[in-house]
């Protein structure tokens, strides 16, 4: 019996021995891999620059730099046509804005906040 029992540990020894050998350079390889390279791996949906997209201006909060926007889909962002808050990148840019204004604009999520880059009149 004890012959046994140390025939099995024995076997057991040398097939996890094996099992991690083989899988050694594969977990190396992982652990090494160049993480700065994923970004090549994402979708190019996310990485492409943002497309201009119909919208309406609704409303226009400019002490709080924000603007309301009824707008076409917006491709980059996956996201259906709606009326919608946005908060936009420069204060500066609602200056030339008023309400019913008909214009085309850029959006990115920002950390979890929908800006407007880039706004100009729609022809």
């Amino acid at each position: 019996m004890k012959n046994l029992q140390k025939l099995a540990a024995a076997s057991t020894l040398a097939l996890s021995t094996a099992f991690s050998v083989a899988l050694t350079p594969a977990a190396h390889a992982q652990s090494n891999m160049d993480h700065g390279k994923m970004d090549a791996m994402k979708p190019a949906q996310s990485t492409a620059a943002p497309e201009m997209t119909d919208g309406e201006v609704r409303k226009i909060d400019m002490e709080a730099g924000k603007l309301t926007l009824k707008h076409g889909d917006i491709k980059n962002l996956d996201m259906p046509g709606m009326t919608m808050v946005f908060v936009v990148k420069d204060k500066a840019m609602l200056d030339k804005l008023k309400t019913g204004d008909k214009v085309k604009f850029k959006a990115i999520n920002d950390a979890g906040k929908f800006t407007v880059t880039e706004i100009q009149p729609a022809p």
